[in-house]
């Protein structure tokens, strides 16, 4: 049975009056309806989360919301970048505390997508930004859909916390170091079967026959999708998109992957003729103007090691959140920002725990920045993963060992051997491509020029804290898989403490929505407007 969206006014409704815009005679006008399609409210999925957030108190309603996303950032990724953070400032490195550990909510988050025990980005990311859990590979529709079948996503579309977040009035922003038409950046505004939709070229026969679009179109006519369902200035588009994928939004003609023959550059132009397109940092650092979107590389951006070489060209995080930020918060109604560190997750399926550790510590970097500049009396600030990896910190090193070295035990001032008599790391990987000694090479991806070489090698004579060493694994893959277990949740700001314990992480989306009532004013904004929804 659906909830009556009167239910779900009242359940977000729990502020105090000041700050609770909703009045008796708005509900009773707005009673029965929501921009929320029935399908999505009345998931049992949706349905729990929502139950379970409203049994916390709330007190000031969240203006803002700033989610950040460590690709891949299991909890020994955020151990052992907190070691290597504190040993890089001079310390043994366990002491340390990372940016976010310091925030007074923590939780951990179940990742399983609904047909996978191990999930994937698309359907973690889906469930984080729309209430609801689904298939593995697909973002944006329910588990009713089929993944790489586009006919079964007709009527499972989903409304996501950005797409809420513009129907509402509010700006909305997107910064990853992936491409933006990659799974995590892409489930905030597009609806797909197939995670590898990013262009037109990936799209099956069965696809292009049944109307689905690509994903770098869905961005580029995201403001068209929301008021072709909810009517002409539903949305005023999405304000700030930093990342990398240029290759996706260009034609074959143009050295791009599309086959259809557009520049979606230029369409996201003539579509945003006030707007600003940037394609490296000075660009970046300059630019003011919003709509804002840059796309800084051909495909993912290069690791963090190569974007802090002098003259790189690639923007930071940091520099990348902080413009973002300067272009929200000049929207007096309130902002949604969603950053993601998503080079941490191909540096772990690399194999390359340096980079992986390099790459969370320049996301605690941006957090802390960020945790400076705003007002967590009115911004709720969140930081989480999608999923974990294999990965793995043991041995018995001694305390203040080098994160990347070889075991040293306390006992002795050699390294431990194993029954071989060889020594080994810290860090290791339980599949993947195994053992390489690239030196100094900052380029986790190398490694995919060479084919797998698992199983135990002599590291005696090999320096295995530098960039380009990659750990040993023991089944060897082609890439190194995510892992299944639980990931944490950071929390601080208005609705925070609804983050506390363990929960499926789709309620993560709730807790953000109970924050700041954007399903409720969205729906007030739109009725209004003249809105209503379509008959059952």
């Amino acid at each position: 049975m659906r909830r009556p969206a009167i239910t779900r006014l009242l359940y977000l409704c729990v502020l105090p009056l000041a700050a609770c815009t909703t009045t008796t005679d708005d509900a009773d006008r707005l009673a029965g309806i929501s921009v929320v399609p029935p399908h999505q409210a009345d998931s049992a999925w949706y349905r729990d989360a929502a139950d379970r957030v409203a049994q916390f108190e709330r007190g000031a309603r969240a203006r803002n919301v700033v989610l950040f996303l460590g690709d891949g950032m299991g909890m020994s990724t955020v151990t052992a970048a907190r070691i290597l953070a504190g040993q890089r400032a001079g310390g043994s490195g366990e002491e340390h505390v990372l940016s976010f550990e310091r925030f007074p909510v923590t939780g951990l988050a179940k990742t399983y997508n609904t047909d996978a025990q191990t999930p994937d980005s698309a359907g973690t990311m889906s469930a984080i930004v729309t209430g609801v859990k689904t298939r593995i590979g697909m973002f944006g529709v329910d588990e009713v859909a089929r993944r790489g079948r586009c006919a079964s996503a007709a009527g499972r579309e989903l409304l996501t916390l950005l797409d809420l977040a513009e129907l509402a009035g509010r700006a909305t922003g997107v910064v990853s170091t992936a491409r933006l038409t990659h799974a995590t950046p892409a489930a905030t505004y597009a609806r797909s079967v197939d995670r590898d939709w990013e262009d037109d070229s990936a799209l099956s026969d069965e696809a292009r026959d049944n109307g689905c679009r690509d994903l770098a179109r869905q961005f580029v006519e995201h403001r068209l999708y929301l008021e072709e369902r909810f009517g002409a200035g539903a949305s005023d588009g999405i304000e700030v998109a930093l990342g990398g994928g240029r290759l996706q939004f260009l034609p074959v003609a143009e050295g791009g992957r599309r086959g259809d023959g557009q520049n979606l550059i230029e369409r996201w132009r003539s579509l945003n003729p006030r707007g600003s397109y940037v394609d490296n940092a000075a660009q970046l650092e300059r630019a003011r103007r919003a709509p804002l979107l840059g796309l800084f590389a051909p495909s993912h951006m290069q690791y963090q090691l190569e974007r802090a070489a002098p003259g790189a060209p690639q923007p930071s995080l940091l520099a990348m959140t902080l413009k973002a930020l300067e272009v929200l918060e000049r929207h007096g109604d309130g902002y949604l920002l969603v950053v993601e560190a998503g080079r941490i997750d191909h540096a772990h399926h690399a194999g390359n725990a340096a980079n992986a550790l390099n790459e969370t510590v320049e996301l605690a970097a941006t957090v802390a920045a960020v945790m400076r500049r705003v007002d967590t009396r009115e911004t709720l600030v969140m930081v989480t993963a999608d999923h974990s990896h294999v990965f793995t910190m043991a041995g018995y090193p001694r305390r203040g060992n080098p994160i990347l070295g070889k075991v040293v035990p306390p006992w002795s001032d050699e390294p431990m051997r194993d029954m071989s008599g060889l020594p080994y790391t810290t860090l290791g990987y339980m599949n993947g491509r195994g053992f390489r000694d690239h030196g100094d090479e900052p380029n986790a991806d190398t490694t995919y020029g060479e084919e797998p070489k698992t199983g135990r090698q002599d590291l005696s004579t090999v320096v295995t804290t530098r960039p380009g060493f990659h750990q040993e694994v023991l089944v060897p893959l082609n890439a190194e898989t995510h892992g299944g277990e639980d990931v944490a949740v950071y929390a601080i700001g208005p609705g925070a403490g609804a983050a506390a314990g363990s929960y499926e992480q789709n309620l993560l989306f709730h807790v953000m929505l109970a924050a700041t009532g954007w399903e409720r004013d969205a729906t007030a904004r739109l009725a209004a407007r003249g809105w209503s929804p379509p008959p059952p």
